[in-house]
């Protein structure tokens, strides 16, 4: 005996292709779901943006899309390559330091 596995839309319920298939992640909601491209093509997209996340000193946090011209405006790239990485430790930090 033998079992077919057979992928699915979550939008719709349609059986899709393996080469179809397109896993959409909702970064707010922290989900994610499979659909086609051709189920989300009146989706609007939004060319040449920069999304941010500003993480306030209360604990509060909001994503903010820019358009790519105006973040370069106030951040120019070569200033950009100076920062540190999302990942890691922050630049001058030690944990020896914190004793």
């Amino acid at each position: 005996m033998g079992f077919k596995q057979v992928r699915t839309s979550d939008l719709t319920g349609a059986e899709l292709d393996d080469d179809e298939v397109i896993t959409v992640t909702v970064k707010a909601a922290g989900k994610v779901f499979d659909t086609s491209a051709e189920e989300i093509k009146g989706l609007k997209r939004l060319n040449n943006v920069v999304q941010l996340e500003f993480r306030h000193s209360d604990g509060t946090s909001e994503m903010v899309l820019t358009t790519q011209a105006d973040f370069d405006k106030l951040v120019p790239p070569d200033k950009v390559e100076t920062f540190d990485k999302v990942r890691g430790r922050r630049s001058g930090f030690s944990p020896r330091r914190e004793q």
